[in-house]
């Protein structure tokens, strides 16, 4: 007998692993590859067109103030004094909206008379519902000529602020400061036409319960200049301009904005929609070359809180770019909407440097 340990010996049979387990296949990961950097791109896309702005904003100490400065800085707290006296004294004015007729209509006279004495021999008046005493009031700054080329209509530039305030409050950021604001730029472009037609606007009912209705002015006046065919190259909306802080954490915003901008509330807004984009960049980047005062910018959502919160977005809904200038109102000033929005709240200083670069904003967009 053979011995079994020099018997050849078969080898076991062999067991085939088992393939390990891929969540994806090659082609799978491919596409969503593609499909983060898509993702990727737009969010860049969008940062570039909504976020990001052209020019660098102002940053340091304010230079000291000129003496033009100085002097506007008077003419404003002046105009505010008058308009937001919560105690409504001897000329003054005081609360103004369809709760209080008679300061509304005090209000409505007074501006009437300004530019009157402005010399705008024509004020035009567009009348409002919903209880307003008193219509909208326009004055208009007739475009030079460019070619000699009469009849042909012209392109216009509208600059515009409310002149109600919220019920039982003065008003003086919001929005006396944006009025004494139109007030000084409609005085200095009295008789110094632009290629464009200027026209200076001061609206009723912004502030509820007419706002985002059918009775609120701008809206009013935003529809008649549609049925008209009207060419509105650009619409401007001066709001609340006045309350600025160099504390830290003054400044809030509606998410996810925070971490993009400033947490110090020193900084003047500028604020658009995705369709009127190309008119936000191209206005803070006036503004930033003419003026040494901090800026910021976005042309986001009309649906976000706060970007569509004044008299722009009447004209959105007719279909004209516009902005809003402001310093963000209630994202920033705590006296927002409450009697405590005073006069000696506001920052004149300030604000003068902002008027004297929207003054730059309007002639550059005027002569496009």
């Amino acid at each position: 007998m053979a011995n079994p340990a020099s018997q050849p010996v078969d080898p076991p049979p062999t067991v085939p692993r088992p393939r390990a387990s891929r969540p994806f296949s090659r082609a799978a990961l491919k596409r969503l590859a593609f499909l983060f950097a898509a993702i990727g791109a737009a969010l860049f896309c969008a940062y570039i067109s909504m976020i990001s702005m052209p020019g660098e904003s102002f940053r340091g100490a304010l230079p000291p103030a000129t003496d033009s400065q100085r002097a506007l800085a008077a003419e404003l707290r002046g105009y505010v004094n008058i308009l937001a006296d919560a105690e409504g004294g001897v000329g003054r004015v005081g609360n103004r909206s369809t709760y209080y007729p008679r300061r509304f209509a005090a209000a409505y006279s007074w501006i009437d008379d300004q530019l009157a004495a402005y010399g705008y021999e024509q004020r035009n008046e567009y009348p409002v519902q919903r209880g307003a005493p008193v219509p909208n009031i326009e004055v208009i700054v007739p475009a030079k000529s460019r070619d000699g080329s009469g009849g042909a209509k012209p392109r216009i530039l509208v600059i515009g602020a409310h002149y109600d305030a919220f019920q039982g409050t003065p008003g003086a950021d919001d929005n006396a400061s944006g009025v004494a604001a139109t007030l000084h730029l409609a005085r200095i472009f009295r008789h110094d036409p632009q290629p464009m037609e200027l026209r200076f606007l001061f609206f009723v009912n912004e502030e509820p319960p007419a706002f985002w209705t059918d009775d609120m002015g701008s809206w009013v006046y935003a529809k008649a200049c549609r049925a008209k065919n009207d060419d509105i190259a650009a619409m401007i909306s001066i709001e609340s301009i006045g309350y600025y802080s160099d504390a830290p954490g003054s400044q809030r915003y509606p998410q996810p904005l925070a971490s993009l901008y400033p947490s110090t509330g020193d900084f003047i807004g500028f604020v658009g929609n995705w369709r009127s984009r190309g008119l936000t960049r191209r206005a803070i980047s006036i503004f930033r070359e003419h003026a040494q005062f901090p800026s910021e910018g976005a042309a986001l959502p009309g649906i976000m809180p706060g970007v569509g919160w004044s008299d722009h977005w009447s004209f959105w809904q007719e279909g004209y770019d516009a902005i809003m200038i402001t310093d963000t109102a209630t994202f920033r000033n705590p006296y927002y909407h409450t009697p405590n929005d005073r006069p000696d709240t506001l920052d004149y200083d300030r604000m003068a440097r902002v008027v004297e670069g929207i003054e730059h904003v309007i002639r550059g967009l005027a002569a496009e």
